[in-house]
């Protein structure tokens, strides 16, 4: 049987119909990152394997290799993609609210089964430039919108300038510390005391310029 990735993939495409324009491909693709994002999890990049990535997502081997001829841009672009749709933030207008909700969505992305495949698989290989940058990148990613909250927050006048990289560690380090530990769940309450406490110290403090980190 040929390897053609479109032969596969695409029967019974006359009885369907048709798709706008990069509509199937951005479906594929988003299969073949949701797939590599599970096997990264389960396995780490070194058992990373193009053939059981098109298995899982449920498409043709070529598929694979024709979006990502680079297997460490694909782990790259998987976990970014899981990155930006672990935590989403909305701008309510109420600084404290958004980040209180942010550090819940934050919470339970990390809690899930995958989140934590994942935390493992980055600490149980140490020294994989792939994989280091890969996490590297999609926490960044992941704690983006919270910097651009507390941003959107001193151009409003709602906080005095502050350096929000700094800010947005000193917010997440706790979720980690809770999530790891398992000594006790990770609440709203959690999530409002740990906000209040950044919040005030932002508001005792005011700095002539951005905190330096």
């Amino acid at each position: 049987m040929p390897e053609n990735g479109e032969t596969a993939e695409t029967t019974g495409a006359a009885t369907r119909p048709a798709a706008r324009p990069g509509g199937r491909n951005a479906r594929v693709r988003s299969q073949i990152l949701a797939a590599t994002t599970e096997l990264v999890a389960r396995n780490g990049v070194a058992g990373l394997r193009y053939e059981e990535i098109a298995e899982l997502a449920g498409v043709n081997k070529n598929s694979v290799y024709r979006n990502w001829p680079d297997r460490a841009e694909l782990v790259s672009d998987a976990l970014l993609r899981y990155a930006e749709d672990s935590a989403p933030f909305h701008d309510s207008g109420d600084l404290r609210r958004d980040l209180v909700d942010f550090l819940m969505v934050f919470s339970e992305r990390l809690s899930s089964p995958i989140g934590r495949a994942l935390s493992q698989a980055a600490i149980a290989a140490p020294g994989n430039a792939d994989l280091d940058e890969a996490v590297r990148v999609a926490y960044d990613q992941r704690l983006a919108t919270a910097r651009k909250r507390f941003d959107s927050a001193v151009d409003k006048g709602e906080i005095p300038p502050v350096d929000s990289y700094f800010l947005t560690e000193l917010l997440s380090g706790p979720v980690y510390l809770y999530i790891n530990r398992r000594r006790r769940p990770f609440t709203r309450e959690v999530a409002e005391k740990i906000v209040d406490v950044v919040l005030a110290g932002i508001h005792a403090i005011v700095p002539e310029g951005p905190i330096n980190s």
